[in-house]
């Protein structure tokens, strides 16, 4: 069973969480997968990707483009996992695939400002739990750090 944690978003934003957790999980080789639930959020965030710090950015491609295989970070709208990904980010709302038992872990990261995004994620949660995978819920504190609360 794959490890699910659910990131409950309340300080900050989606555009300031989602390239911090690719970071770590690029720094432990980890080719992920961000799956999205519009053409729309896959534009934007295929375009914050490689502008989000002026520092750096993270090489990434989406599953419209030739050779989706050779990107260690995609970006699709779909059920497939096209680049072997070992994790797979579910955000703003797009369903968790049915299977999810290629991943090594899935993180489901919610707008806690979205009363629409808050009751989807519940129901996400009951239904994984319900299919036996280890779940956690991560909350974000005051400062901005991240609390498991469950």
């Amino acid at each position: 069973m794959s490890e699910v944690f659910f990131y409950h978003l309340q300080q900050q934003p989606l555009e300031a969480v989602l390239p911090r957790l690719l970071d770590k999980s690029r720094e432990r080789g980890w080719r992920a997968l961000v799956r999205v639930a519009t053409e729309e959020r896959l534009a934007a965030l295929d375009d914050h990707l490689w502008t989000y710090a002026d520092e750096s950015f993270l090489a990434h491609g989406s599953d419209r483009e030739a050779d989706p295989q050779e990107h260690p970070i995609l970006l699709t709208l779909g059920d497939a996992n096209p680049n072997g990904a070992e994790i797979l980010f579910v955000v703003e709302g797009a369903p968790v695939p049915a299977d999810i038992s290629g991943y090594q872990r899935v993180m489901y990261l919610l707008d806690g400002s979205d009363p629409e995004a808050v009751a989807g994620g519940r129901q996400a949660f009951r239904t994984l739990r319900e299919a036996g995978h280890q779940l956690s819920y991560w909350q974000q504190d005051e400062e901005g750090r991240w609390a498991k609360r469950g």
